[in-house]
């Protein structure tokens, strides 16, 4: 878009809410903070999930890989639902049902229940956050974009960063069945202040739907549905060891493929990919999809760490991300102050070099690190993150055309969604990988031909015997002990090779920063300037 097309004047263009905009802003992020905090809230859940209704750990993922792929697709798609059944509506509808669906799930009683329950949530949790973004920029003149993602940055950053320790607290003091109860005092009070507050501008109420577009419909269903069951249970199939995980590659493959296709080539596509032209658009997706891949995976495999590795609750586990969200709370107003001195590329790139930095000195895990060194690894990787959603959400749409703020900010969301979801898969497959690269490795030392190892085992025997044991297995228990420690020393070695490799990922998204324009269509503010 020119800068005489952003400038001009605009049908409705004088158009303001009846209500404190950022009052509305709080509102809308209210059940978007619901729905993203149920992406993580649950994972903490799921072995007493798994317990109390009688399935494996394995089954019992689904109910969270249920949930993703319904949200995954439905996040593309709600644009198009927005236009077909008026925003606010489908806006409504969307929190309304989230809220049954919450309860639902749980009163389930079997596997098979929460599965279809979750599924149904998913489908309808995934219309939140991009019709809670889309009402901000309708809201907000591009002046105060910045400062209103700001409050937008609390759902996307924090509710990742709590709900592992929410979801811990509240399964290790009440039952998991309360992470879904929550959700209902919560839905109802959003509920009714959105119906109250919030209204379509005209813009919105004027638009025309674009019918049904079965074809595109289809192929983004088959082929991000089939990403998302890929990603979630490589691991747990063996990746491409699996003929399961092949097969869902090539539908997810041919589903993307042809879903870009044909949205480039229908005459009424279900989403409208001319979101693309705009530069800053297309760079803003790219950070953000960054972003979130770090964002979701560190918010997993730190409390992973944490629990099953240095033998920490869930509540305690938890607890290590939380001083991490404060952090983004008290430096987002002071990063806002900065987007109006220096250009927001700058800040973008300070964000990714922070991000860079901490995920670096994370790697650095030891077998006897205390609580103390944890949080500060974590609270250092989330001020990165305080620097990159705001900025990156406010130059994805500086430029964007208003007519396409619906479909630009169900993509920028389904970028994000996505590709955390991939973050954690890799994180979670590396870890394993790297586990078992490290114990070979440490293994060829582990021979009576190596002195070092011979001293290890005899210092354990010492200590044995010094305890009370006596006889020849003590040789075998104290084998069996540099074994155990072994192991763990080469588990704490592939997470360490998670968090470097992570830095890597950040530092490399740097230079791309400054493709983004320095300047933005004319406008002094909520630009990359």
């Amino acid at each position: 878009m020119s800068a005489a097309e952003a400038s001009a004047p605009q049908p409705g263009s004088d158009w303001k809410p009846k209500y404190n905009p950022w009052l509305i802003a709080v509102v809308v992020t209210l059940a978007a903070f619901m729905e993203i905090l149920d992406t993580t809230i649950v994972n903490v859940a799921l072995p007493h999930i798994a317990g109390s209704l009688s399935s494996s750990s394995d089954e019992a993922t689904w109910a969270l890989t249920s949930y993703l792929v319904a949200n995954g697709i439905v996040l593309t798609i709600s644009g198009w639902l927005g236009d077909l059944l008026g925003r606010k509506r489908y806006f409504i509808i969307c929190i309304a049902m989230f809220t049954v669906c919450s309860f639902l799930c749980g009163t389930a009683g079997s596997l098979a229940q929460i599965i279809i329950y979750r599924l149904a949530q998913g489908f309808f949790g995934g219309g939140l956050q991009p019709n809670q973004q889309s009402i901000i920029l309708d809201t907000f003149p591009p002046a105060k974009r910045g400062a209103a993602f700001g409050v937008t940055a609390i759902a996307t950053i924090v509710a990742p960063v709590l709900g592992p320790t929410l979801g811990g607290y509240i399964t290790d003091q009440a039952s998991w069945r309360w992470i879904f109860f929550l959700n209902i005092p919560v839905g109802v009070l959003a509920v009714f202040l959105v119906s109250i507050l919030v209204e379509d501008p005209p813009w919105e109420k004027n638009k025309k739907s674009r019918g049904i577009d079965y074809i595109g419909l289809s192929l983004i269903t088959l082929g991000l549905g089939s990403l998302q069951i890929m990603m979630d249970r490589g691991e747990d199939e063996g990746w491409f060891q699996s003929g399961f995980i092949w097969v869902m590659a090539l539908i997810a493959f041919l589903g993307i493929l042809g879903a870009i296709g044909w949205l480039l080539t229908a005459s009424k596509p279900i989403v409208d990919l001319a979101v693309f032209k705009d530069q800053n658009f297309a760079g803003g997706c790219i950070m953000i999809a960054a972003m979130g891949a770090i964002l979701y995976a560190s918010a997993v495999i730190i409390p992973q760490f944490a629990q099953q590795t240095l033998r920490y609750t869930a509540t305690w586990a938890g607890l290590v991300l939380s001083p991490g969200g404060i952090a983004v709370i008290v430096l987002i107003p002071i990063v806002g102050r900065l987007m109006t001195v220096l250009q927001t590329r700058y800040i973008i790139a300070t964000g990714f070099m922070i991000m860079g930095g901490a995920l670096l000195y994370s790697s650095g895990l030891t077998p006897n690190i205390d609580f103390r060194t944890l949080v500060l690894m974590r609270t250092l990787q989330t001020c990165g993150l305080a620097f990159l959603f705001v900025p990156i959400s406010t130059v994805a749409y500086a430029t964007l055309p208003r007519r396409l703020n619906g479909d630009g900010a169900a993509l920028f969301s389904m970028f994000r969604n996505v590709f955390g979801s991939i973050g954690i898969s890799l994180s979670t497959a590396e870890v394993t990988q790297r586990s078992q690269v490290h114990q070979t490795y440490l293994s060829q030392w582990a021979s009576p031909f190596h002195q070092p190892y011979e001293t290890l085992i005899a210092s354990y025997a010492q200590s044995l015997r010094a305890m009370g044991h006596a006889g020849a297995a003590v040789n075998q228990v104290a084998t069996g002990q540099v074994y155990q420690a072994f192991r763990e020393q080469a588990t704490i070695l592939a997470y360490s090779d998670v968090f470097y490799y992570s830095a890597i990922v950040a530092f490399i998204v740097v230079p791309f920063c400054f493709l983004l324009s320095p300047k933005t269509g004319g406008r002094p503010a909520g630009g990359a300037h």
